[in-house]
């Protein structure tokens, strides 16, 4: 059986880090532990997944009772959701910093907007167009490359080695694309956005940047960076409605033909032709997903509204503290790519935040066989984080664990006890190693019995006839 937990630890009240940045849903939620009992859920893992902002939460409920088509309709209520889809356009643009010409067409997440890209190259500047990539990315911006002309380059032992690798394979042959990953969804770090434009353009190229983990963590300006092409997740932006979006220049969308065939992105239709509109409408065919665009309008909305500086310092409080934490834990190996990526450096009030550095995600490995290391924080401490591949297999291999790993990811919801109450679980697991039986499952270890009881409204759901599949370990 568990042994008893301990108390938990409270933040102190001043200092970054030492209280949440903003209000999230779920902040002091409850959750069952094997054996009886009860915790406070700690989520630490913004990284897949981050909850919602009230705000946004409460952006949504006051939209909600307005429900109805969005372009399409003459009711109050459709003239209410038209204006609110098309203002969130605007909002999303102004947060990323794009150009007066640039277009923001909405997607279903950070995948769809990708998939959506390269689509467009490969009908505005032809399918043998060369984009190049890292050896490092999420799979997401590594595979649908690979119906293109597609380079990858191998990660190099530092950040400057990686960034003079690239310039050298851009200027090799002509290249369409650079495609990089603003910020690993391994190890956080991240190579220097402007340089990558410059690398880019001076080779006649464009830079494309999957920014999905990057912009919960910092500011950006798509504009002053260079950056031609941004794409991003609301469920990973404290909107977790399904919605997400491509940002940048608009001449490419607009010479591929629709990404969907359908509704709302024609001019005109007879039997015998079409008349496509422009873009964004042009890759938006169907019905929207109104709720999830206003949400990730909200969010943009509320990080903005934050001081400069304030999301740089708080995530960089919450970072250093866990690393720090982690090297005085036996057998522990936080993963990392370049030991010359540093930290940031604290940004002064009104100064703006650098370029480089890593953000909050830390991914780790246990010295042994700890498959259930996972299992154990979820089951015995109410803990959430992330074990596996990451959906960057690549990756895993050049960091030297190919079988997988731990990932804690830090976000506005989070606060110093948060992370120490993550560190005295993993000290505890290495010490005294977990007080349950672990197993095998379908989705990765799990406790068995599991005598933990989802809510009554859960519960009350028909439960599928066999597991449906689980990308937990990928």
């Amino acid at each position: 059986m568990p042994s008893a937990q301990p108390a938990l630890s409270q933040p102190a009240t001043t200092g970054p880090g030492r209280n949440a940045l903003l209000p999230v849903v779920g902040a002091d939620l409850p959750v069952p532990l094997v054996g009886g009992g009860r915790a406070r859920h700690v989520n630490l893992d913004y990284a897949a997944s981050a909850p919602s902002l009230v705000t946004v939460a409460e952006e949504v409920a006051r939209l909600l009772p307005y429900s109805a088509s969005v372009h399409r309709g003459a009711g109050f209520g459709s003239q209410v959701c038209t204006t609110v889809y098309e203002a969130a356009r605007d909002e999303v643009g102004r947060f990323l910093g794009v150009r007066p010409d640039d277009t923001v067409v909405f997607t279903r997440n950070t995948t769809d907007a990708v998939n959506l890209l390269a689509h467009c190259v490969a009908h505005a500047v032809g399918p043998s167009a060369r984009v190049v990539v890292l050896d490092l990315e999420h799979h997401a911006n590594l595979l649908p490359w690979s119906a293109l002309r597609r380079t990858v380059v191998a990660t190099r032992p530092t950040a400057q080695e990686t960034l003079d690798a690239l310039a050298a394979a851009l200027c090799a042959e002509p290249t369409a694309l650079l495609a990089v990953t603003g910020a690993s969804n391994v190890t956080g770090e991240r190579l220097p956005l402007a340089r990558l434009a410059d690398l880019a353009h001076e080779a006649g190229a464009r830079l494309f940047v999957d920014a999905a983990q990057l912009a919960p963590h910092r500011p950006i300006d798509l504009a002053g960076l260079g950056i031609d092409y941004l794409a991003l997740s609301g469920h990973k932006l404290y909107a977790p409605f399904g919605a997400g979006a491509l940002l940048g220049r608009r001449d490419w969308l607009d010479v591929a033909p629709p990404y969907l065939a359908g509704g709302g992105a024609v001019r005109e239709v007879t039997l015998t032709s079409v008349d496509w509109a422009d873009a964004p409408a042009r890759h938006e065919a169907g019905t929207p997903n109104l709720p999830g665009v206003a949400a990730l309008a909200a969010a943009c909305r509320a990080l903005a509204a934050l001081p400069v500086g304030a999301l740089a310092a708080h995530d960089e409080e919450l970072k250093g503290r866990l690393v720090r934490g982690l090297a005085d834990l036996p057998g522990v190996r936080v993963l990392s790519l370049w030991p010359d990526a540093g930290p940031d450096p604290a940004p002064a009030a009104g100064a703006p935040v650098t370029d480089s550095g890593p953000v909050g995600v830390v991914t780790f490995t246990l010295t042994g066989h700890h498959p259930d290391a996972a299992a154990y924080l979820a089951a015995e401490r109410g803990i959430s984080l992330r074990a596996g591949r990451f959906c960057a297999h690549p990756l895993l291999h050049r960091l030297g664990a190919p079988a997988g790993a731990l990932r804690a990811s830090v976000g506005v919801g989070s606060t110093a006890a948060d992370v120490d109450e993550l560190l005295d679980a993993l000290r505890s697991y290495l010490t005294r190693g977990p007080g349950w039986r672990y197993l095998p499952g379908p989705g990765g270890w799990v406790p068995t019995p599991d005598d933990r009881l989802l809510p009554d409204w859960a519960a009350a759901v028909p439960t599928a006839p066999t597991p449906a599949a689980s990308p937990c370990d990928t």
